[in-house]
C-alpha cells in the first residue's frame, strides 16, 4: 500500500510538472503571437519558429531553432541577408542577447529594440507617412501637372521638378520632403551660380515652390545669355562641360594663350574679373590692353564684343578653328586632361612655349637638384628648353 502510494505520488508529480511545462509553453506561445504574430512554430515541440519580424513597419524574415531544453543559450538565429545588413557591427549585442534572454519572447522583443536603433541610425531611414501625406502629394501634383514631374523616388521624399524659362531654357529643382509636409519646410536645390531662395510657409503647395524657382532663374536669364554667347561664338577650353552654376570660362585666345572670365551673375554685362594664361611675352601686351582700353567697357554691349574690343583681338571660334587647335597635351605627362585640370603652366621662352600641367611642373622642378624654392613659388628649368621656368606649389604640397 505505501509502494502504491509512492508510485502514484511520483506519477502525480510528473504530471504536474509536465502540465506546468504545457502552460509555460502555452503563456509563451500567446506572449509570442501577441509581441510577434508574423512568427510562428513549424513543429510541436515548439523548437523552430519562423516568420517575420516588424520593425519601424519594416518587414524581416527569420528562422529560430532552439534545443529540446528551450534554453536560449543553444539557440540559432537565422536571417535575411536585410537584417545582416542591418546588424553588421551590432553583432555581439545580438549573441550576448541570445545568452542572457530567458525565453523567446524576451529575446524577440530585444531584437526588435536593436534593429529599431540600427534603422534609425541609417541616415535617411524613415517609416511611411500617414495615408494623408501621399493623398496631398497627389493632389499638388495634379494641380501643378504631371508633366512637370521629372522624378520622385519609391518613399515619395525626393522630388525632381523642371521648369523652363522665357529663353526656353531646361531647369530642374530637387525637394526633399520632411516626415511632417507641408508643416515643416523641405530642402531645396538647383543648378544655379547663386542661392536658390524659396519662401515656405504651411500652406505652401508644389505649385507655389514651382513658381518661385520659375522667378529665380528668370533673375539670370541674362546671366545665361552671356554665357551662351560665349560658348557658341568660343572654343571653351574649361569647363570641359559647364553647368548651369558655372560662372567662370576661360576661352582660348590662340596657341597656349587663354583668358579666364568670371561672370556676375546678379550683374552679367560688367567687367568680369579676367586672367590672362600663358607665356609672358604672349601675355604681357594683352594685359597693357586690357588696363589700357578698360574705360571703353559698355554695358550696352554683349561681354563677348567688349572683350574683343577691349584686347583689340578676334577670338577662335568654332567657325574658324578646329579645336584641337589648343588641346595641345602637356609636355610631361604628354595627356590634355589631368582629372578636370588641362595645361596651363607654359614656358615663356619664344622658340619653346611648352605647355604643363600645373602638378606635373612642380613635381619635375620638386625633384631637380639644381630647383629651389621661395615661400610658394619653384624656380628651376624647362624639361624641353633648360631656359628658366617657375610654378606656384600645388595645394596640399609641402
Amino acid at each position: 500500500m505505501i509502494k502504491f502510494t509512492i508510485e502514484t505520488s511520483k506519477c502525480l508529480a510528473s504530471g504536474l510538472v509536465i502540465c506546468a511545462l504545457a502552460y509555460l509553453f502555452f503563456i509563451m506561445s500567446c506572449l509570442l503571437m501577441r509581441e510577434s504574430p508574423m512568427i510562428i512554430a513549424l513543429n510541436k515541440e515548439k523548437t523552430v519558429y519562423d516568420g517575420f519580424i516588424t520593425v519601424l513597419e519594416k518587414d524581416f524574415r527569420i528562422r529560430i531553432s532552439l534545443p529540446p531544453d528551450h534554453q536560449m543559450k543553444q539557440a540559432k538565429l537565422h536571417c535575411c541577408w536585410q537584417m545582416k545588413r542591418l546588424l553588421h557591427g551590432y553583432q555581439h549585442i545580438v549573441k550576448q542577447r541570445l545568452q542572457h534572454s530567458t525565453n523567446l519572447t524576451a529575446f524577440i522583443l530585444e531584437l526588435r529594440t536593436v534593429l529599431e536603433v540600427a534603422l534609425k541610425s541609417q541616415p535617411g531611414c524613415q517609416s511611411f507617412s500617414p495615408p494623408q501625406y501621399y493623398s496631398q502629394l497627389i493632389t499638388e501634383m495634379e494641380i501643378l501637372g504631371w508633366d512637370k514631374l521629372l522624378f520622385i523616388d519609391a518613399e515619395f521624399r525626393t522630388l525632381k521638378m523642371k521648369a523652363e524659362d522665357s529663353a526656353g531654357r531646361q531647369h530642374v529643382i530637387t525637394i526633399k520632403l520632411k516626415s511632417k509636409y507641408p508643416a515643416e519646410a523641405p530642402e531645396f536645390s538647383a543648378d544655379l551660380p547663386v542661392p536658390l531662395v524659396i519662401t515656405w510657409t504651411s500652406q505652401s503647395t508644389l505649385a507655389v515652390v514651382h513658381s518661385q524657382f520659375l522667378i529665380n532663374v528668370e533673375a539670370l536669364s541674362e546671366f545665361w545669355s552671356v554665357l551662351d554667347e560665349i560658348d557658341e561664338q568660343t572654343w571653351v577650353l574649361e569647363p570641359e562641360k559647364p553647368t548651369k552654376a558655372d560662372s567662370m570660362r576661360r576661352i582660348a585666345i590662340g596657341n597656349n594663350v587663354s583668358i579666364k572670365v568670371q561672370i556676375d551673375p546678379r550683374h552679367p554685362k560688367m567687367l568680369p574679373e579676367c586672367c590672362l594664361l600663358g607665356a609672358e611675352h604672349v601675355v604681357t601686351p594683352l594685359r597693357n590692353k586690357l588696363n589700357a582700353n578698360m574705360h571703353l567697357w559698355n554695358p550696352d554691349c554683349s561681354v563677348l564684343q567688349n572683350m574683343k574690343d577691349v584686347l583689340e583681338i578676334e577670338f577662335p571660334s568654332p567657325t574658324t578653328h578646329e579645336k584641337s587647335s589648343f588641346s595641345v597635351e602637356c609636355g610631361i605627362c604628354y595627356s590634355y586632361r589631368l582629372e578636370s585640370d588641362i595645361p596651363d603652366q607654359v614656358c615663356n621662352d619664344p622658340r619653346c612655349g611648352q605647355p604643363f600641367h600645373q602638378v606635373c611642373l612642380y613635381e619635375w622642378l620638386r625633384g631637380l637638384p639644381t630647383s629651389r624654392q621661395s615661400f610658394n613659388i619653384v624656380f628651376g628649368e624647362c624639361p624641353y628648353c633648360s631656359k628658366p621656368i617657375t610654378v606656384k606649389t600645388v595645394t596640399g604640397n609641402t
